[in-house]
């Protein structure tokens, strides 16, 4: 509750307050100031209190506290932040975990059992584990008194879901004895006496509700994909409230497999299909809800299976449906009419569009225009909603879409801004909705448009666009100078510009020489926030105006192929912007007028810059070739120059030829390594587990380079590891295992 500013000159008595309103209120003014610290203190000296404990305490004091029973940070996690900024204070939470520190006298009680490795992997790292002790996986010879049915049984070729588990957290074969230590710095090695592997799950799950699925017509009128996008997307599994030791396939966020998914709907226990579960299906034009009984598992690869007349055809691992093509279940009339689902995705990190917690702001007197599928709502287009604005023409207000569909608008979207105008188009938190732009005219691409005069700001979030791009344009070239003005500045936050506009089944783009966002003669200042994009291009009239500014953040930056333009001009023409980045993935070439400055990202694509001698690139990973600002901290420059100092006292031929094999075999060796680079695969941009060293603790901070920057990986696994070492009895060796 708000303090009462009041509080002390209400203590006076009636006297001096009247003698201080005959004089203007100069003892009131006073008096307010003095309770401001007052209010101050009094805060302080309640907080003192809440800092006893570790559940209620500031992040500052969880090092303190830990001190007090003799915690200690794990050394090779890298040293702890600065707790007054918020990057250091972020990394101090990964680096001295509150749900640790709140357990370590428990978990030291319960030194060597196998649990406290999973419930490790979760307090110090925030990854759900399995724990295996890979001992049970040699095939060795059983006392015949004591036999082990279920352990290190050999492998049966005709078991293909046994095939499907080898070398998973659910392997059951047996295997031969591997001498390797599974914590060697060299090759890793698993199955051994002394060995325990703790698998653990990266990936965060995210939920996709009551989303219209993709009607796949290129194949055929009845089959539909999960993914309203068009791609094939593997299911997760939403992981049970209660998990069991040890974890299950249903309690870990993990891709659901066929098999499991198969036995499950025939055993009849159901356990991924229903309300609250991993999957979910409605068809028709009453969303009429399929049971689980009426869903069977099945491989639809090449679309070749036919589900019998009562049933439909789900395929987890590729996201895909069919329907029965003559049924009276499920006439096609009614499945014609729409199919929507709801389901599980994987991803790294919160950004682009997504249902996730996010954080939003609006002016105080901002006029708020609801638009959703319920009635409920005002507006069930987006479109209508604008129409309203615009005749309202509020001075600030906010289009809100209040669930998670997709909206195919009945006209080009043109948002025109008047002078010193605010809007927001945002999604309700914990929504995804999608924006399906159609090409509305044949001889040009019908973009989502934006212009505006005299200061005006848009700011986009949450939202997922698709089909086409977005257009910022600003004053036409021909007119007078500062006729109308321009926009102010275009926000991008928490959204997906889909690149190459959209996507085939394999994930690759539609359209992959496209851009996703055009910026037509502006002088906007474009700012981009933990959000998906595609090409840039910049078409700007040197000669009018100065270069505009582009502030990419936390993001990644997709020109679909590292040869494609990322970020340029018209023609091929540099752009004529001064951009910068921080803790951003670009997957194409930077041709700018300059970059300010960029710090902590990858750049996966040649840079040219007019301005090298304005800027600074530092903690970056640069392409060997480009035209840069100064360099600091960047690789492989560091690498190449420990190759240049080894060689610098020798003056032979075929030292030059050595070092000259050494620098080629170092740019290669440091060249960043992605799981994916297609945008819809669950490990988009995902640095490899073979990604070099300096890339992956490359940062300023010792983290890793890249939009995931901020998920501080490399400190979790080391602070794992270090925690692995403590609790593990001697003479055993737990190591991390990536699942996803």
């Amino acid at each position: 509750m708000k303090a009462n500013p009041d509080r002390l000159y209400d203590l006076l008595p009636v006297v001096y307050r009247l003698r201080d309103a005959d004089q203007g209120y100069p003892l009131r003014a006073l008096l307010r100031v003095i309770a401001e610290q007052v209010n101050l203190v009094e805060a302080d000296i309640a907080q003192l209190y809440d800092n006893w404990f570790i559940e209620t305490c500031q992040d500052w004091v969880v090092p303190y506290i830990g001190d007090l029973i003799g915690y200690m940070p794990a050394p090779q996690a890298g040293d702890l932040g600065d707790p007054a900024s918020s990057a250091g204070s972020a990394l101090n939470r990964t680096l001295v975990p509150r749900r640790e520190v709140a357990n370590t006298i428990r978990f030291r009680r319960r030194k060597g059992a196998l649990t406290l490795l999973e419930e490790l992997a979760a307090a110090t790292a925030g990854w759900p584990a399995r724990a295996v002790e890979f001992y049970r996986l040699l095939g060795v010879t059983q006392n015949i008194n004591h036999l082990h049915m279920s352990r290190g049984r050999t492998a049966d070729l005709r078991d293909g879901d046994a095939l499907d588990l080898l070398d998973g957290p659910f392997d059951e074969s047996a295997h031969t004895v591997d001498v390797r230590r599974i914590v060697s710095h060299r090759t890793v090695g698993r199955c051994n006496i002394t060995n325990v592997g703790v698998f653990v799950c990266r990936l965060k799950i995210y939920s996709v509700t009551q989303t219209p699925a993709y009607h796949f017509e290129e194949q055929a009128p009845n089959c539909y994909l999960f993914s309203a996008l068009g791609n094939d997307a593997p299911l997760f599994t939403l992981p049970r409230s209660i998990a069991a030791h040890p974890p299950g396939e249903l309690d870990l966020p993990i891709p659901i497999r066929r098999i499991p998914f198969k036995e499950s709907q025939e055993g009849g226990s159901y356990a991924y299909v229903g309300a609250d579960k991993s999957l979910q299906i409605w068809f028709g034009p009453d969303r009429r809800a399929v049971r689980p009984d009426q869903i069977v598992a099945a491989d639809l690869t090449q679309w070749t299976y036919r589900p019998p007349s009562d049933k439909i055809a789900v395929d987890p691992a590729l996201g895909r449906i069919v329907f029965p093509a003559h049924s009276t279940d499920f006439p096609m009339q009614a499945v014609r009419q729409g199919v929507s689902v709801s389901y599980r995705y994987g991803f790294s990190a919160d950004i682009g569009g997504g249902s996730y917690e996010r954080p939003t702001s609006q002016p105080a007197d901002a006029s708020v225009y609801s638009v959703g599928e319920d009635k409920k709502n005002r507006f069930q287009h987006i479109s209508d909603a604008l129409a309203q604005w615009a005749k309202d023409q509020p001075e600030a207000a906010v289009i809100e879409i209040t669930d998670s569909g997709l909206y195919v608008e009945r006209e080009p979207i043109a948002i025109k801004l008047q002078a010193r105008q605010y809007l927001q188009i945002r999604a309700a938190i914990r929504q995804r909705p999608i924006v399906r732009l159609m090409n509305w005219q044949a001889s040009t691409p019908s973009n989502l448009t934006v212009s505006g005069v005299d200061g005006a700001q848009l700011v986009l979030d949450g939202l997922l666009v698709t089909g086409r791009g977005v257009e910022i344009d600003g004053p036409e070239p021909g007119g007078a100078e500062n006729a109308s003005g321009d926009l102010c500045s275009v926000t991008i936050r928490h959204c997906t510009l889909t690149p190459g506009w959209g996507l085939h089944c394999d994930c690759g783009p539609t359209h992959p020489a496209e851009a996703s966002l055009e910026l037509v003669n502006t002088r906007a200042k474009i700012v981009i926030e933990h959000s998906i994009v595609g090409a840039i291009n910049v078409d700007a009239d040197q000669a009018r105006h100065d270069p505009m500014r582009i502030a990419i953040s936390d993001s990644i930056l997709d020109a679909t192929r590292p040869e494609g333009s990322a970020l340029g001009g018209t023609n091929e023409n540099c752009a004529y912007a001064i951009a910068s980045f921080a803790r951003c993935t670009v997957i194409g070439e930077i041709c700018a007028h300059a970059i300010e400055l960029a710090e902590n990202s990858i750049f996966l694509g040649k840079i040219c810059v007019a301005r090298s001698g304005e800027g600074c690139v530092r903690f970056c990973y640069v392409t060997p070739g480009s035209r840069t600002p100064r360099r600091y901290e960047c690789q492989p420059d560091l690498v190449e120059r420990a190759v240049t100092a080894q060689f610098a006292q020798s003056q032979s031929a075929t030292s030059g030829q050595v070092r000259d094999d050494m620098l080629a075999a170092e740019r290669l060796r440091v060249e960043p390594e992605f799981n994916s680079l297609r945008y819809g695969a669950p490990t988009y941009c995902q640095l490899a587990e073979s990604c070099a060293e300096e890339i992956k603790r490359g940062a300023d901070d010792e983290s890793e380079m890249g939009v995931f920057h901020d998920l501080h990986q490399p400190q979790r696994a080391a602070n794992l590891a270090a925690r692995l070492a403590e609790y593990t009895p001697a003479e055993m060796d737990a190591g991390v295992v990536y699942i996803t």
